[in-house]
């Protein structure tokens, strides 16, 4: 197993779990009203457990492909939340604290995995 592909499937745990957290937390917080606020920990548990299948098995570069996927989705189904996460910051109005901080943090955490993901890339070539 290369470096960057230990520390990409390593960094799909930790953050994968990260998005659990943060999805059964935005799921609690918003009185359990929107299915929708758990959107963030399933795409956390697909990514944590890509994570762990290429630490365990020899299928790294599937593993690290299927991490980036994901990660991808995740920021491209998060990017409607754009303006509100903008609004929250500058302190405007937004229809949904819990929702813009989810998507939020759910579009960094994508970013985060595409870029160690491209890491992954260049360094197998």
């Amino acid at each position: 197993m290369t470096t960057s592909g230990r520390v990409t499937s390593t960094l799909g745990i930790a953050l994968g779990s990260a998005l659990v957290v943060l999805g059964a937390g935005a799921y609690v917080l918003s009185d359990f009203a929107s299915v929708t606020a758990l959107i963030p920990a399933l795409l956390g548990v697909a990514i944590a457990l890509l994570g762990m299948a290429g630490l365990r098995t020899g299928r790294e570069r599937l593993a690290v492909y299927g991490i980036g996927l994901l990660a991808l989705f995740g920021v491209l189904g998060s990017m409607r939340g754009i303006p509100d996460v903008i609004a929250l910051l500058t302190g405007g109005p937004v229809g949904s604290t819990i929702a813009a901080v989810a998507q939020g943090v759910t579009i960094l955490v994508g970013l985060v995995l595409l870029v160690a993901t491209a890491r992954y890339v260049l360094d197998t070539r």
